[in-house]
């Protein structure tokens, strides 16, 4: 059932980005050694500068023979992204960049860093094909989908500006731009880069990385098999299907008994808790009665194996949508936990730098 995802969810095909460490196996690396006359050691030298040290620019790289450090760079390493635009808020602590890809394709992703810790935001695809009506991303439709590297390399940019800070990533969240498990194949290979130990990637526990969808089941119920830690989030946003359909129209395939099935599924195999996404609009989904309904709903399918995150919506600009009043967000907070599931408020960060996602990209796309 995740083969049709292909058919019905696959991005635009425009030019493929050139091939990088980030996308090859080991053993497509050992092969791309050999093609430049290096032995297969030099494949540990590389991945302990790519993934430890966090740079991607073999000149530096002193282990590696001179006379073969620009052959390696070009045939590696090449350039996937290049800064657009950097804006910061919240004193600097939240830092949103965009970046335009080999192709001029605009990607976004957003660096949160708070007391201890620092949640990057990243991308899988350049747009989104799910539609959703309040996104930004949705508004502006499906690009590509990104390749593994361009995935990867936005940990890396964000590690490397953590190392020159004295800090470190120490969580990822798949919610920017894009379904995330419509480009199922390279998130997950993304994801084991991000997380693989001893050599093999950057260290990050899974436990510290959050992977988000609509709700495309037979892809939540694929990625509960591939034994991983990493926290499911489903953005449900309304516990009816009758408003569902409108606000998030893949509901129309998998309407929300399927997706909460799935999601149980991966709380038993994972064991992990399963987040529950609900952006709160004002009279779209913010009733007494879609709270209550939520709580039970959630409980009858996931037991203690569920939070729900409410998160003040983020209007973009001339969007008829906009965020639920604070004594109403707190009524539903209230009324969620009363039906015995944990709820709190996100806490937002970079509202006056267009920090939802696509409002960078559609402003810059605008201005050209």
């Amino acid at each position: 059932m995740v083969e049709s995802l292909k058919l019905n969810f696959s991005a635009p095909r425009r030019g493929l980005p050139p091939k990088h460490f980030a996308d090859l196996t080991d053993n497509e690396r050992i092969d791309k050694l050999a093609e430049l006359g290096l032995p297969k050691f030099r494949l540990k030298q590389l991945a302990k500068h790519y993934y430890v040290h966090h740079t991607d620019v073999v000149e530096d790289m002193t282990d590696i023979p001179a006379d073969k450090r620009q052959a390696v760079q070009e045939a590696l390493f090449p350039t996937l992204m290049e800064p657009v635009k950097t804006t910061s808020t919240d004193d600097g602590e939240t830092t949103k960049s965009l970046w335009r890809l080999h192709d001029g394709t605009l990607l976004e992703s957003v660096l949160m860093r708070y007391p201890g810790r620092a949640t990057l935001c990243i991308s899988s695809q350049a747009g989104c094909g799910m539609a959703c009506p309040f996104c930004a991303t949705g508004q502006g439709g499906l690009d590509r989908n990104l390749s593994t590297a361009e995935i990867v390399e936005q940990f890396r940019h964000a590690a490397a500006a953590m190392d020159a800070e004295g800090g470190r990533v120490s969580n990822v969240v798949f919610m920017g731009m894009g379904e995330p498990l419509a480009n199922y194949k390279r998130v997950v290979s993304a994801v084991r880069q991000i997380t693989g130990q001893d050599g093999a990637g950057f260290g990050l526990s899974q436990r510290s990385v959050t992977v988000s969808t609509v709700g495309l089941a037979p892809a939540i119920r694929k990625l509960a098999d591939e034994d991983l830690a990493c926290t499911l989030a489903v953005s449900l946003h309304t516990p009816d299907d009758e408003l569902r359909d409108s606000l998030v129209p893949v509901n129309n395939r998998w309407p929300v008994e399927e997706v909460l099935e799935a999601a149980r599924y991966y709380a038993d195999k994972s064991a992990r808790r399963v987040s529950i996404e609900y952006a709160l609009i004002r009279d779209k989904n913010d009733q007494d009665s879609r709270a209550d309904l939520l709580g039970k709903k959630l409980h009858a399918a996931l037991g203690s194996k569920v939070h729900v995150n409410v998160i003040p919506l983020n209007p973009t600009p001339g969007s008829e949508w906009d965020a639920a009043p604070k004594a109403r967000q707190d009524e539903f907070v209230r009324r969620v936990i009363a039906q015995g599931v944990p709820c709190t408020v996100r806490d937002t960060k970079g509202d006056e730098i267009a920090a939802a996602c696509g409002q960078l990209a559609a402003e810059e796309r605008e201005s050209a």
